[in-house]
């Protein structure tokens, strides 16, 4: 405790270096939290929307579907999945849903594309961004009737608009050609043009029986999570609740959207690179302060030398004031870094005038509003690691004091 006072009495007699050093560690906290609550948000933005594109934070499918994403490899059992992963904390939502490849025609148009079959009476906005992004008509109501909901791309170069006939051609899962005549009840436009010219929603009962699916069969089971990090605890705990069922695997988003996976495992190395050459500048910057700071109190270490201190304590010392240095900083990068941070979480910065609305990543859309998250733990870990950095800038500065010769230095004026 005396060492303590001694340290804070030592910082106060150079008031303006010292405050101009908290400074530094408070810049470097206002940084920090700037470079990862930027990266966390955009990363759990593009997480969740590339869930809600169809296959969830996590999907239980057939083995082989992930790599080969056909109509013959269907999961038998998906109701029981469904119902065993909605009992696991965590998961907000299961929805049933077929996918695949098919040929869509309108009059003397046709093209091919991608459709996810729904049950109309299950999906909601928060899980499918199609629903969430319906411009004209709405979606279907009945998961055995004949309404379908296209993109506004795709609507275009069809023809299509609500009430018209689409009809689409597909393969049953023993290879056989069958087509079925719908007629489109809504549009949608996610701002991505690939997937607004190619994608369709289909009613599941309906395309369950047209590929002579046994009753409650599908291509996947898509789970939705409150928080995507808990994604790889939920799928080993669903992994063992689902241990007597064969043919099915449990998968995350990071095994089912690899590209996008990464992509965000890149910029995140990126991200934390930046940050660590940050960080050393600013740990130099702190390390050289404490440096002039010993060498102007060597006569000061020579006297507390020759009166008694031990080098240890002298070390001790000079590693307290780096201490002050660090708490004091912390504490003022948290007044200077809230207002930005609750600024920037509930309002953001609006880029889409320089990358437009339309902007993806990893084939996800990319939201254009920059925001910022932030959960207490990345927060705690962002403190504890700038307070590290004080602390060891301090340790040569400290190193270089106990090894104060005391006549050499009681001979300086």
């Amino acid at each position: 405790m005396r060492l303590g006072a001694m340290a804070w009495r030592t910082l106060m007699r150079s008031r303006r270096r010292s405050l101009i050093t908290c400074f530094s560690v408070a810049f470097g906290v206002l940084l920090a939290v700037t470079f990862t609550a930027s990266a966390d948000y955009s990363y759990t933005s593009m997480i969740n929307t590339s869930a809600r594109m169809g296959l969830g934070h996590l999907s239980v499918q057939h083995p082989a579907y992930n790599e080969t994403p056909t109509l013959d490899r269907r999961l038998v059992e998906a109701e029981t999945v469904r119902q065993a992963a909605l009992a696991i904390p965590g998961v907000a939502a299961a929805r049933i849903r077929i996918m695949g490849q098919a040929m869509f025609a309108s009059g003397a148009r046709s093209q091919g594309g991608s459709f996810i079959a729904i049950d109309p009476g299950e999906e909601r906005p928060g899980e499918n961004i199609f629903l969430g992004n319906l411009v004209e008509g709405a979606c279907f109501v009945e998961s055995d009737g004949h309404g379908v909901v296209v993109g506004r791309k795709m609507a275009e170069k069809l023809n299509l608009r609500p009430g018209r006939k689409l009809i689409f051609t597909l393969a049953d899962k023993n290879g056989e050609l069958v087509s079925e005549i719908s007629r489109v009840s809504g549009i949608f436009a996610t701002g991505d043009d690939a997937v607004d010219g190619s994608l369709v929603l289909l009613p599941l009962g309906l395309v369950r029986d047209v590929l002579a699916y046994e009753p409650g069969a599908a291509s996947l089971v898509a789970l939705f999570l409150a928080d995507h990090r808990r994604a790889a605890a939920v799928r080993a705990e669903l992994a063992g609740r689902l241990a007597g069922l064969s043919g099915l695997a449990v998968r995350t988003w990071r095994e089912t959207q690899a590209d996008l996976a990464g992509l965000i495992t890149v910029d995140r190395l990126f991200n934390y690179l930046l940050q660590l050459l940050v960080g050393l500048v600013i740990a130099a910057g702190i390390m050289n302060t404490l440096l002039m700071s010993v060498m102007e109190r060597c006569r000061d270490f020579g006297i507390m030398l020759a009166l008694g201190m031990t080098p240890g304590r002298i070390v001790r010392l000079v590693l307290l004031e780096s201490c002050w240095i660090g708490l004091l900083g912390l504490l003022l990068g948290v007044f200077l870094t809230l207002p930005w941070y609750l600024f920037m979480s509930r309002v953001g910065i609006d880029f889409s005038a320089q990358i437009g609305n339309d902007y993806s990543a990893g084939g996800v859309l990319v939201d254009p509003v920059l925001k910022f998250a932030l959960s207490w733990q990345t927060a705690l870990v962002i403190g504890a690691a700038v307070f590290a950095l004080t602390m060891l800038a301090g340790i040569f500065p400290a190193i270089k004091a106990g090894r104060t010769v005391p006549v050499e230095n009681l001979k300086r004026v």
